[in-house]
């Protein structure tokens, strides 16, 4: 998966789609039941042959629902139109052919699984440019305070190495 150009940094809590190879008929309804700043995560069973979202359903995510972003292991089209609203979007690739709607069933707000990874509904997902990271939301409390401590020791070593310190003595002075 890769962003889309220009996409800004974003968080939120996972909003679950789990569509059929090349039906987007699950992610129509998503856009009926996701909330502000939900982070929506598409699972289309990697399939790169249709692309399941265009400008139009990104625009109408982005800036009507007030999505926070949307990570999908299928292709979109409309890449340079979707760039421009600077979007936080991490896709499996592009493709200009519509998919379908096929689907009997609506798969939405299930456990899915995008990379070999299961992300479910209500886990933190956070997104820049370089990538991807869900956080469990049964381990939320503690990933957040271990955060904490890393960022600490961090600006530590940065305060120490911007008064005149290599970073090699900023690291070993406690």
């Amino acid at each position: 998966l890769v962003s889309s150009p220009k996409a800004q940094m974003a968080v939120g809590p996972a909003f679950t789609v789990k569509c059929r190879a090349g039906d987007n008929l699950a992610l129509h309804a998503a856009l009926n039941y996701c909330q502000e700043g939900d982070f929506l995560v598409v699972s289309n069973e990697e399939d790169d042959t249709r692309a399941l979202m265009g400008e139009v359903m990104m625009a109408y995510l982005y800036l009507r629902k007030k999505v926070a972003g949307i990570v999908i292991d299928g292709p979109i089209r409309d890449i340079d139109e979707i760039a421009d609203l600077k979007f936080p979007v991490y896709l499996g690739g592009t493709s200009p052919v519509k998919s379908a709607r096929i689907m009997e069933t609506v798969d939405v707000d299930v456990p899915v699984f995008l990379g070999g990874v299961q992300i479910c509904p209500e886990d933190l997902v956070l997104m820049d440019r370089t990538g991807v990271a869900v956080v469990p939301s049964a381990h939320l409390k503690e990933v957040l305070l271990e955060a904490e401590k890393i960022k600490a020791k961090e600006d530590r070593i940065e305060s120490k190495v911007r008064s005149g310190m290599s970073l090699n003595e900023a690291r070993q002075q406690k």
